[in-house]
């Protein structure tokens, strides 16, 4: 019988056998058939040909999100604001300690409302920079129906697009009390009816535009090295009868880390004239919840004077130079326990500055936002910023509020544009966000 010792010894010297055989097999391939590294490059390879395919198809933006950035908005499935989901441009944080943007959700099935903007502000974290509620609550609230009929809910919440005018208009109210009739040029329009302003002399008031609660025709995005741009149509036609001629809009967002650009075209699709205003009404939240001590600043313009009985246009252009409604020092000037619900038009650019500029600064977050209005067409900011709330909504926009009401002066010109056959206008503006204090102040 054969000695177990001398077994258990052979297997021994197979194993050291086998070990010293693996061993020279990875050196070789290390040091000289190069097998690793072409293992290596060919995994590289793949993942590029993985990514290149996911991001054509759309889907690398939300593994982007779910990989690199756990704390990326979650979209409950039944979360679908006008029936479409919401699309959130979303980045990474550069980790360096300054404010940066982190993403938008926007809503394509509600005219492209800019329902919430994410950013990271020292001290303070991850928080919500617009006056909204979460994307589950919005869808609720939105739901087109009661006061919501006429998409009225979205002046309340995010940043609605305005079109094709923004603001308010007032006429005549109709015996059912649900649609106003105002004139331009001859023609008669009717425009549903979502409000009454205050006051004794109060009219019939249709406010925001007819955009607030449509649905997309088409949308695109796009991811980029640092954010993504997102863009929707809408075929408005006449807008079911409201308005002049066919109007095809196209809105485009584009999201970085310093700054948000929006740009909004309407295009005269039909075969007579057509007015257009443009504008946009974001919520921004005061985050200190320190109302008195937020700063306002304007561009160099004319205050529209408001009728104290109707709270609408009296027609009167006023310089702001030593009122209260001169905003246009340095950093602006505290809103205090001031009531706004105001119109600044005609406004002026600064010297180095690429269009006229508003900002609101929040002493007590250190940090600040600055629009800038970069289209010509844009002639008046509208603020709204009433004494009880923790908002302040600043609105760059074509036209004056009213604007085709008999209180201006005929031929003055109240900011509509008028768009022949086949014309096209746009409107566009850029929202930065800066620190108020160190390098990277926004102190001018």
């Amino acid at each position: 019988m054969e000695d177990p010792r001398l077994s258990r010894m052979y297997a021994a010297l197979f194993r050291r056998r086998f070990a010293q055989l693996r061993h020279d097999a990875w050196q070789t391939a290390v040091k000289r058939s190069g097998l690793l590294i072409t293992i290596a490059v060919a995994a590289i390879l793949l993942l590029v040909g993985f990514a290149l395919k996911e991001r054509g198809r759309g889907h690398f933006s939300k593994l982007k999100a779910e990989l690199g950035h756990s704390e990326a908005p979650h979209l409950p499935a039944a979360s679908k604001p006008g029936g479409q989901e919401a699309i959130v441009l979303s980045r990474f944080r550069t980790g360096m300690d300054m404010p940066e943007f982190l993403s938008a959700t926007l809503l394509p099935g509600r005219g492209m409302n800019v329902l919430q903007i994410e950013a990271y502000i020292p001290r303070m974290g991850e928080v919500n920079l617009l006056a909204s509620p979460p994307l589950n609550e919005a869808a609720k609230l939105l739901s087109g129906t009661g006061t919501d009929t006429n998409g009225s809910a979205s002046l309340t919440m995010g940043g609605a697009i305005e079109i094709p005018w923004a603001g308010r208009i007032r006429g005549t109210e109709s015996a059912n009390g649900s649609d106003l009739t105002v004139n331009w040029q001859g023609h008669q329009i009717d425009l549903p009816l979502n409000g009454k302003e205050r006051g004794k002399a109060s009219k019939a008031v249709s406010a925001g535009g007819l955009l607030l609660k449509r649905p997309a025709d088409a949308v695109k995005t796009t991811v980029m090295p640092d954010g993504g741009q997102a863009q929707a149509t809408y075929h408005a036609v006449d807008f079911e009868g409201h308005w002049l001629s066919h109007t095809r809009v196209a809105t485009t967002v584009q999201l970085s880390g310093r700054a948000l650009e929006m740009s909004i075209s309407a295009q005269n699709t039909g075969d007579q004239a057509e007015p257009i205003g443009i504008g946009w009404h974001p919520r921004f939240a005061i985050l200190s919840k320190n109302r008195a001590d937020a700063l306002l600043k304007l561009p160099n313009a004319l205050h529209a004077e408001v009728d104290q009985a109707s709270g609408m246009p009296s027609g009167k252009l006023l310089p702001v130079a030593g009122t209260r409604y001169d905003f246009t020092g340095g950093h602006g000037a505290r809103l205090g326990t001031m009531s706004l619900d105001d119109s600044f038009v005609r406004p002026k650019p600064g010297l180095m500055d690429s269009g006229p500029v508003a900002e609101l600064r929040d002493p007590g977050s250190n940090y600040g936002l600055r629009i800038t209005a970069l289209s010509p067409a844009i002639k008046a900011f509208r603020v709204v910023a009433p004494a009880d709330e923790n908002f302040v909504s600043i609105d760059p926009e074509f036209n004056f509020d009213d604007p085709f009401g008999r209180e201006w002066e005929k031929g003055s010109g109240t900011g509509m544009v008028l768009l022949q056959p086949g014309q096209t206008v746009q409107w566009r503006v850029r929202l930065e966000i800066f620190s108020l204090t160190g390098k990277a102040s926004g102190t001018l």
